[in-house]
């Protein structure tokens, strides 16, 4: 190979022209510097290869659009992974949604369409990780049940707890064993203890004629779970509590719990006020609605990467109806969920006092009980107001069942609390 002049082997020499190995005066202002480069050398014996020319705009744009699907690509099929990780930490209750279709018959008629009624069960269940809060005899009973009424127009909700000492009629239920449980007077969480959620959700629909339309269960690792993904719950202490069996010493004052002093907060009994189950009920309610309250004004769930921690633990822990038994299910709940005001979630107990034949029970009061599942039946609304504060007793004002429900703050008034007020208000 024969070598140009002063330079080196394979080189062509400075540009001085419009040929082959030049980059033109054209070529050199649309690309300043572009003459100056080294050209690259063709194969043996054919002279020097064309310039390296510069990426063009439609190349950057394949680029561009390669990376967006890469990036697509990548980011469904994380999303996919995340919504099949929570999608599969759910579980399904078919034993409860099987036995319930035998007493079909036995059931209430369903309410207004869109409203819900949704059973709360707290379980006491001592396994899968609660061993610590007790030993486990291969019972549970509910320690603590909500009946949670969404309003179909969304605009409210009332949470509605039930002693867990309230005398019922636990109607004739079947037991996972296979044996029949003849019906009975006994207390409300005797119910999940003979024949599990199936049981307690035919007690409720027989004292209340309400339709249940879900059931969610939750234990105790469960609410832990729950109250840490959300960073804690901010309560206010007038006294320090000092409680062995609940697991549970804290100061006098404003505080944020955990998982584990929030669970010891809302189970502990004797050393808080008079020891009754009425004010722990208070208290569980006043807590639950802080709880709303900061999943409402934190952004939770606007934002993802905080949404996806709460939705975690709830799934992980929960155990649903076959409608909810799945992240879709569970999301078009919450979605319909979240315009509700916190002033317009409620939470009451149900009206009772002490039993007539013993006085560490319960049994409800008439005609207000009634009067309150009447309301919830027909998807009227009712209204909380603090203890002594003047109360409606015009629980019905003779419309038919089918009128349009009165604006919000009207209909009969039950001594409550909502999610705007706290325990620091």
């Amino acid at each position: 190979m024969t070598e140009s002049p002063g330079t080196p082997s394979g080189r062509a020499g400075p540009a001085e022209g419009t040929g082959r190995t030049g980059a033109g005066p054209g070529r050199a202002a649309k690309f300043p510097g572009w003459g100056a480069r080294p050209l690259r050398s063709g194969a043996a014996g054919d002279g020097p290869g064309p310039p390296r020319t510069p990426p063009s705009p439609l190349h950057w744009m394949r680029r561009a659009a390669l990376a967006t699907v890469v990036g697509v690509l990548v980011a469904t099929g994380t999303g996919w992974g995340l919504y099949t990780k929570l999608n599969g930490n759910i579980r399904f209750d078919s034993d409860t949604q099987n036995e319930l279709e035998k007493y079909e018959s036995e059931r209430p008629d369903p309410g207004p369409p869109n409203a819900e009624n949704i059973l709360l069960v707290g379980s006491d269940n001592r396994g899968n990780g609660n061993e610590e809060y007790g030993t486990d005899s291969g019972t549970q009973r509910s320690d603590t049940t909500i009946l949670l009424h969404l309003a179909a127009d969304r605009k409210s909700a009332t949470a509605v707890s039930i002693p867990r000492d309230l005398m019922v009629t636990v109607p004739h239920c079947k037991r996972s064993d296979g044996k029949e449980i003849a019906e009975q007077t006994a207390q409300f969480n005797w119910a999940f203890q003979f024949a599990g959620a199936a049981c307690t959700i035919r007690t409720v629909e027989k004292a209340t004629g309400i339709r249940i339309t879900h059931h969610m269960i939750i234990d105790f690792v469960g609410f832990k779970k729950m109250v840490d993904a959300v960073d804690g719950v901010e309560i206010c202490l007038r006294r320090p509590i000092d409680d062995e069996k609940a697991h549970l010493v804290l100061p006098a004052g404003r505080q944020t719990l955990l998982g584990e002093d929030a669970l010891g907060f809302v189970r502990a009994r004797k050393s808080l006020g008079n020891g009754s189950d009425t004010q722990r009920m208070e208290r569980q309610q006043e807590f639950l609605g802080a709880l709303v309250k900061k999943v409402q004004s934190n952004g939770v769930l606007l934002n993802p990467t905080r949404l996806y921690p709460v939705l975690d633990a709830a799934t992980s822990s929960l155990t649903t109806d076959a409608d909810l038994a799945s992240l879709t299910g569970l999301y078009e709940l919450v979605r319909s969920m979240r315009s509700i005001p916190t002033d317009r979630v409620q939470f009451l107990t149900v009206p009772r006092r002490e039993y007539r034949y013993d006085p560490n029970r319960d049994e409800l009061v008439q005609p207000d009980a009634d009067r309150l599942f009447g309301e919830l039946r027909r998807d009227r609304p009712v209204r909380v107001a603090p203890a002594g504060a003047p109360e409606e007793t015009t629980a019905s004002d003779g419309k038919p069942d089918d009128s349009p429900s009165p604006p919000a703050g009207s209909g009969p008034a039950f001594t409550g609390t909502t999610a705007e007020r706290g325990s620091c208000e």
